[in-house]
């Protein structure tokens, strides 16, 4: 099958780095790469958005395009709606040139690039939603720096969903939403963005310890009140210690805002020696973190992906986490881990001191999670999903 990859947003060849970066660039490399795999023809188009970027690269047999549409950097989302012409008219001249089988469009801008060049070829597009405008308005308190989501986006992705020959939405939640807002049920099947299960496994090396239980959460940390959350539960829990991965590098540290905001909490708290601020990490070095960890925890009010938690997960951790987007399709209540509402630290801090009472309850909830990830979550059995979502849309648009 020959497929044709738009993301617009995302970064293939360089995907951003962090504790917990945008799914969406990690999931387009990692899925790309097994369809290709498994004998596929995937041609991958991107934004050039570095200016180092070539305009054609291969990636483990993946073609990659960049389209240069506008300035390099970081757009935002009304600025990448508004390049959209400039970058859809390019992949129609390709496509009229050399015609896809089908087209898979990740993210909201890129399938109106999609659906704009695909008009009168004949190609069925499929739609990937990672998240919803309507889901980020309503659910997640605005962060200090993320502005809230453009009224285009709002008005436009339920248009996107109705256009397209079909949907996968990245949770149950996102799924949900699609059809509350008017998408067809049929249309849409459920299929989330994998974790790489042979780097993220129970087995490997595991990152230093210091004698103390280890809880360890992965958040921006502009998400104050969810890591609010976690230093006051983080007070009725004796001797344990909390590593915090997120925010910039840790030279940089010392001079972010949000982090000197929560090292006042934190020495308020009388919690200073207990409380490590790792800063950004690269990926290479979060399996080795999450192995060194008791319990991996998410307080956020909003998280559409659960993208740490699949990973803690395959590492063989037990996830403690709040019911909401990916996190409730993830995590198994009393078999994974523990669904806990967000904002409740006494509660919090109850359920994590029974669990370090039990070390065999814990270790039970560690095979089972590495297991749910295997089976549920390698990219082996995404590319299989999603290869018959292509099906279905092909059988749909002959």
């Amino acid at each position: 099958m020959k497929i044709a990859m738009v993301a617009q947003h995302a970064t293939p060849l360089h995907p951003r780095s962090g504790a917990s970066p945008r799914p969406d660039d990690t999931g387009v490399r990692e899925l790309s790469r097994v369809l290709a795999r498994q004998g596929h023809e995937v041609t991958v188009y991107a934004q050039k958005r570095r200016p180092d970027a070539p305009d054609h690269a291969e990636l483990d047999g993946v073609r990659i395009e960049h389209i240069p549409a506008g300035a390099v950097g970081k757009p935002s989302d009304a600025e990448l709606l508004a390049q959209v012409p400039a970058f859809s008219d390019p992949l129609r001249r390709r496509w009229c040139e050399r015609r896809p089988d089908v087209v898979h469009a990740v993210n909201w801008t890129s399938g109106l690039a999609a659906l704009s060049a695909a008009r009168g070829l004949g190609i069925p597009v499929v739609q990937s939603f990672s998240s919803l405008g309507v889901a980020d308005s309503r659910d997640h308190p605005a962060l200090d720096a993320t502005p809230p989501p453009p009224p285009a986006r709002l008005r436009l992705e339920p248009a996107i969903g109705r256009s397209a020959d079909a949907v996968m939405a990245a949770s149950s939640a996102v799924m949900s939403d699609l059809t509350r807002l008017g998408v067809p049920r049929t249309q849409v099947r459920c299929v989330p963005w994998g974790v790489d299960t042979g780097k993220f496994a129970p087995e490997g090396p595991a990152a230093d310890r210091n004698g103390r239980p280890r809880l360890l959460t992965a958040a921006d940390l502009k998400e104050h009140e969810a890591l609010v959350t976690l230093l006051r539960a983080l007070t009725k829990v004796p001797h344990a210690e909390l590593m915090v991965v997120g925010g910039p590098v840790r030279d940089r540290l010392i001079q972010d805002a949000a982090y000197h905001e929560l090292a006042s909490m934190t020495s308020a708290l009388g919690l200073s020696d207990r409380v490590i601020f790792t800063g950004r990490v690269d990926r290479d070095e979060m399996p080795s973190l999450l192995r060194s960890a008791d319990l991996v925890l998410s307080t956020c009010a909003y998280e559409p992906s659960g993208v740490t938690s699949v990973e803690a997960m395959a590492c063989g951790r037990p996830v403690v986490a709040p019911p909401t987007g990916g996190h409730m399709d993830a995590v198994v209540d009393g078999t994974t881990g523990i669904i806990i509402p967000p904002g409740r630290p006494a509660l919090l801090a109850q359920r994590i001191r029974q669990l370090l009472a039990h070390p065999m309850l814990m270790e039970a909830y560690g095979v089972a999670a590495a297991d749910r990830a295997k089976s549920r979550y390698s990219w082996d059995r995404i590319a299989a999903e999603t290869t018959a979502v292509y099906d279905h849309a092909l059988q749909a648009a002959a």
